[in-house]
């Protein structure tokens, strides 16, 4: 593995991108993530390139979300809205990316990372993975309606709502009862070996039916996601809930919400 944040290897038809920060989680950078939404462009650009595998170094997680050390300087409405739009608009390439993505999950995969491996096509984990969103529990921030509508359709709204109601992690086969991973598998390097296995056997399938497949299947998402949410984006990010959520984490403390 190179020092690179992002680690890219293309070959044999198969793209294999790994977040490369395992000291701080796989936590992703806004470099990273712009890093993520350029690539998603490429590979779908590329037609040498049948499957596209994203992983994350390290073995402890797959991405831990974005890095807290990033909000530092938020104070307004249009720090939040700006942010949400960055954001979606990652996911919105990972969605628009034609060619199948495969997630390969090891250990934590929350907040930011957690809606990285939702806009892929097939995820896989280990054993020790751990999912979820506990936003509630950390800065007291809130999903955009574009990010509900993503969750809504994956594992339904029960699963969505304990997630963030509860802020608790789901394990690696409560993730499997959902339908959030297809296969939980003994360890990180299982999981490599067979995201390379299937990366191996779907980069021979006929790439029209999978493209379509990817297509109709966002035809089928697209319309939950108009419903405005932009009000309540700038409620939790502008409060002051928010900062002492920020200030709590980077000082290593328990936050005290207040509701204001």
């Amino acid at each position: 593995m190179s020092d690179e944040i992002l680690h890219e290897v293309r070959e044999g038809g198969i793209a294999w991108t790994t977040f490369n920060r395992p000291q701080a989680r796989n936590a992703m950078l806004f470099s990273m993530y712009e890093r993520l939404q350029n690539l998603a462009a490429e590979i779908d650009a590329d037609p040498a390139i049948r499957v596209w595998v994203i992983t994350g170094a390290g073995g402890k997680a797959f991405a831990s979300g974005t890095d807290i050390s990033q909000f530092r300087e938020f104070r307004t409405a249009q720090d939040a809205l700006d942010y949400e739009a960055r954001i979606d608009k990652v996911l919105g390439a990972l969605e628009s990316c034609n060619t199948p993505i495969i997630a390969a999950i090891a250990g934590a995969c929350t907040g930011g990372g957690l809606g990285i491996a939702g806009c892929c096509d097939i995820r896989i984990c280990d054993s020790a993975a751990r999912f979820g969103l506990p936003i509630a529990k950390t800065l007291g921030n809130i999903l955009n309606m574009n990010n509900f509508a993503r969750f809504y359709a994956l594992v339904g709204p029960a699963a969505i709502a304990e997630m963030i109601m509860t802020s608790r992690l789901f394990s690696a086969a409560e993730a499997k009862h959902i339908g959030l991973v297809s296969e939980v598998l003994d360890s990180p390097e299982a999981v490599a070996a067979r995201a390379m296995e299937l990366a191996t056997t779907m980069k021979d399938l006929a790439p029209l039916t999978l493209k379509a497949t990817k297509i109709a299947l966002r035809r089928l998402r697209h319309a939950a996601g108009e419903v405005e949410g932009d009000d309540l984006v700038t409620m939790c990010f502008t409060s002051a809930d928010f900062q002492e959520g920020v200030d709590a984490f980077l000082n290593k403390r328990a936050p005290k919400f207040q509701g204001r």
